[in-house]
């Protein structure tokens, strides 16, 4: 199962995600909540420096694992932008896990 945590700030910004697993729905190259949530990420993450000029804290690693954090010492306007990104991020992975909940899981914490 690929576990995805939101780690929301005390303001409610997202602060940071991780990512791990394996969703396991079909075979290597087939898995489509996979490809899914793998898309969903990235692509917040290359929108977020495409769009804001701000390249995020990344670490990858074995097993499906991702960990991105936004640095804290942003102008609020970028921040904005930011979140509004991470934000849309969060939308799209919540609708594959309405309709792939068997395969992943999204935790958010303060």
């Amino acid at each position: 199962m690929i576990q995805i945590t939101i780690n929301r700030n005390r303001s409610g910004l997202i602060q940071s995600f991780t990512i791990t697993g394996h969703a396991l729905f079909d075979e290597h190259g087939k898995d489509i909540v996979c490809a899914g949530a793998s898309a969903v990420s990235f692509g917040a993450i290359n929108a977020v420096h495409e769009l804001t000029g701000i390249i995020p804290s990344i670490e990858q690693g074995e097993d499906g694992f991702l960990s991105v954090a936004v640095p804290e010492d942003i102008p609020d306007t970028v921040q904005e932008k930011i979140q509004l990104i991470l934000e849309a991020m969060v939308i799209s992975l919540q609708t594959i896990e309405e309709q792939y909940g068997e395969h992943i899981k999204i935790t958010f914490k303060k």
